[in-house]
């Protein structure tokens, strides 16, 4: 953004400090000035500004020496540009806002007799000539200066369409489908139904916000002029200009947040400039408003400031008087904020808690500032335009311990598990696409868009690790990195733009070969198994009565799509759903050109971190012989170990301390649809020699718990 001195100056005739002063006194109160550069005697200096995109209020001058005036304590006149008296109008101009939600003001003035031609200087100190030579911009005529000279002294776009090309009347709408405009740039584009248009009542007429039209564009012939100036929702400029590649002076304030009241100020100035060549006006000014759009921006509520809270949040300074009543008040009055001073009571005392003698605030913003908000808000400016170089260098005062987060135990229990389990961690982004958004989310219909996206590739919030776990296996395996066995923890989103619902979640994935752990364990591929076990090893952290994996026939359509339909399994505990993992669906490996099969998972940690943690209890190792006895059962395909795992460990006998599967087989002498497993149980007392007649029992015991589960002595 290029500043002009010499127009700052003519704003704030009383500014005695010079350039240089200036210039860093503007970049500590964070309007950055990255460069000066002496423009000759008589012209001051040009500006190079870093404005932040919060900040649309100061990307013009008018703006600037608004926080100029408040640095230095000094009176800032308002913009005010008199115009001749209109002559009567048969009727208003017809003006009709049909997408409320996306045009919150739309002024209309209407201009008759006027020459198009060079620009003059209308009034002294507004020297268009001399400012937009100083600034390299170009003069084109007086409708365009009249444009650019708007946005440049106070920051609002405005444009003037040729009046007698205007058929019936302004609408602002969305475009129709099939519907074409040839804009400004000499390029016809087909209109989507979501972009924002400003219409007559026969044809699109421009983008609201981007850029105007070229049928009814300015020319040399032009002698009716209709000044528009509006104010048009962020969101909707922002989408209009992105899907038609553009990027314009009004679409960068327009999508930054402009100043609702700014319009019928505007109009007024650039009427001024083009009346300057003759001409009269018709009408008075057609200002239509949607309520709802000014109670959001220009009307918003007032916000409770304290001075005991300003005082608690900034510190100490270096002045002994400290930040007082009165700089809170001259600082943000200053900024255009309007103070109503709070008796200090019971009404006030619910706004906020403050002491007796503490002043208190109700103060009303300004409409160009709608990055204030909040109370701290009002504190930070407060904090800037005094200066951080004024403040002490004091360390917070802290009298607490620290404090961890609910779910930082569990947390650290599941990134143990997967650490030892010989995975590393890994950080993803944390945006997606809105396809794998639509593709992963364990509930469709909850993604939140992001209103400015940084591309399509990261257009929402990831409501699923998942995508970012295969990004980070594909960008391994395509550099040569065969062997992979990641994990990643973090917060996933769902809900709405208006409210975002977080959870924490962790991904993991693996592919490649397992290292060789003996010369009974073999470098082998990972495979299901393996990831299944990693997963009840995390699961076995909490405490749960009732933890199972199952399956869903591929056509009910319950696997997520990510996941083979054949190869995949759900995880659930206490009877809900806490995550899935088995192979990547064939569909995705191959469009993430992955030849390889990849084991991925994920698990919604937000359901486990409601288990508490098991504790581990250390025991004294017994000094007497354990016993170990087989079992060779006869089972039906149909019956799993996990069934027969549960009925041992129902049993709840001490002296049983371990039991596990030492063989599984099939042979066609067996039932047709039945299988072998051979059973092996470990008995140990800790204070004693297990007797025969004991160990009888508990044979008998386990014979009658399997046999519940479905499974007999094999004879």
């Amino acid at each position: 953004m290029k500043i002009l001195t010499k127009w700052l100056r003519a704003y704030l005739p009383g500014l005695a400090v010079d350039d240089a002063r200036l210039a860093e006194d503007l970049t500590l109160r964070g309007i950055a000035v990255e460069g000066i550069y002496d423009l000759g005697p008589g012209n001051g200096s040009l500006f190079e500004m870093d404005i932040t995109t919060n900040r649309v209020d100061a990307m013009n001058h008018y703006g600037v020496a608004r926080e100029a005036a408040a640095i230095y304590g000094l009176a800032l006149p308002g913009l005010d540009f008199a115009l001749p008296e209109a002559r009567q109008a048969a009727e208003p101009f017809s003006v009709r806002i049909e997408a409320e939600g996306e045009c919150g003001r739309f002024t209309a003035r209407v201009l008759r007799g006027i020459a198009i031609g060079d620009s003059r200087d209308w009034f002294a100190g507004a020297e268009v000539a001399t400012y937009f030579a100083l600034l390299e911009q170009k003069r084109i005529s007086n409708a365009v200066d009249a444009s650019n000279f708007a946005w440049l002294a106070m920051g609002q776009p405005t444009h003037a369409f040729d009046l007698d090309k205007i058929e019936g009347g302004i609408v602002v709408r969305r475009a129709r489908k099939g519907e074409r405009l040839k804009t400004l740039d000499g390029v016809e584009r087909m209109l989507d139904p979501e972009d924002l248009i400003v219409a007559d009542h026969a044809k699109p007429l421009g983008l609201a916000g981007v850029m105007g039209g070229w049928d009814t564009m300015i020319t040399p012939e032009t002698t009716n002029v209709l000044v528009e100036a509006a104010w048009f929702e962020p969101m909707a400029v922002r989408g209009t200009a992105r899907r038609h590649g553009l990027h314009t002076d009004a679409s960068h304030r327009f999508e930054r947040g402009a100043d609702f009241n700014a319009g019928p100020v505007a109009s007024a100035l650039v009427s001024r400039i083009l009346l300057a060549n003759g001409g009269w006006i018709e009408g008075e000014l057609v200002d239509v408003r949607v309520a709802a759009m000014e109670v959001r921006t220009a009307s918003r509520k007032p916000v409770a400031l304290a001075l005991s809270e300003v005082r608690r949040i900034l510190g100490t300074t270096v002045d002994e008087d400290g930040i007082g009543a009165a700089t809170v008040e001259d600082v943000l009055k200053a900024l255009g904020c309007k103070l109503v001073s709070q008796q200090v009571g019971k009404s006030a005392s619910q706004l906020h808690p403050i002491a007796v003698d503490d002043a208190v605030w109700l103060v009303t913003l300004p409409s160009w500032r709608l990055d204030l908000e909040r109370e701290i808000d009002l504190i930070e400016e407060v904090a800037r335009v005094y200066g951080y170089n004024r403040f002490a260098n004091t360390l917070p005062a802290f009298g607490e311990g620290l404090r961890a987060l609910p779910w930082a135990e569990s947390e650290a229990a599941v990134r143990r598990t997967f650490l030892a389990a010989g995975f590393h961690e890994a950080i993803g982004s944390t945006f997606c696409s809105a396809a794998e958004a639509a593709l992963t989310a364990p509930q469709p219909g909850l993604v939140v868009p992001l209103g400015n996206p940084l591309s399509e590739e990261a257009g929402v919030l990831r409501p699923s690790l998942a995508p970012g776990m295969l990004g980070m296996i594909e960008g391994n395996l395509h550099r040569d990195v065969s062997d992979v066995r990641l994990f990643e923890l973090g917060t996933v989103f769902s809900g709405t733009t208006d409210k975002v619902d977080e959870r924490p979640a962790v991904a993991f994935g693996a592919v490649g070969s397992l290292p060789e752990q003996g010369p009974l364990h073999p470098a082998r591929m990972v495979d299901f198994h393996d990831v299944k076990g990693v997963v009840e090893q995390v699961l076995a952290r909490f405490q749960a009565r009732a933890v199972y994996f199952d399956q869903f026939p591929a056509e009910a359509g319950l696997t997520p799509e990510w996941l083979h339909p054949y190869r995949a399994a759900r995880v659930a505990v206490e009877g809900a759903t806490v995550g899935w993992f088995g192979q990547l669906h064939p569909r995705e490996a191959t469009r993430h050109k992955l030849k390889e099969p990849v084991l991925v998972g994920e698990l919604y940690l937000d359901r486990l971190y409601k288990l508490p943690l098991r504790k581990p209890i250390a025991r004294e190792i017994s000094r007497f012989q354990p016993v170990r006895r087989d079992f060779s059962l006869v089972l039906d395909e149909s019956v799993g170990w996990e069934k027969i795992d549960h009925a041992l460990a129902g049993l709840q006998i001490p002296e049983l301390v371990d039991w596990r599967v030492r063989e599984v087989f099939r042979d066609p002498r067996l039932g047709a649809g039945e299988y072998s497993l051979l059973l092996g149980t470990t008995f140990q007392a800790v204070d004693r020699t297990l007797r025969e007649e004991e160990l009888q029992s508990f044979q008998t015991r386990v014979v009658e718990a399997v046999g519940k589960a479905g499974a007999r002595l094999r004879s």
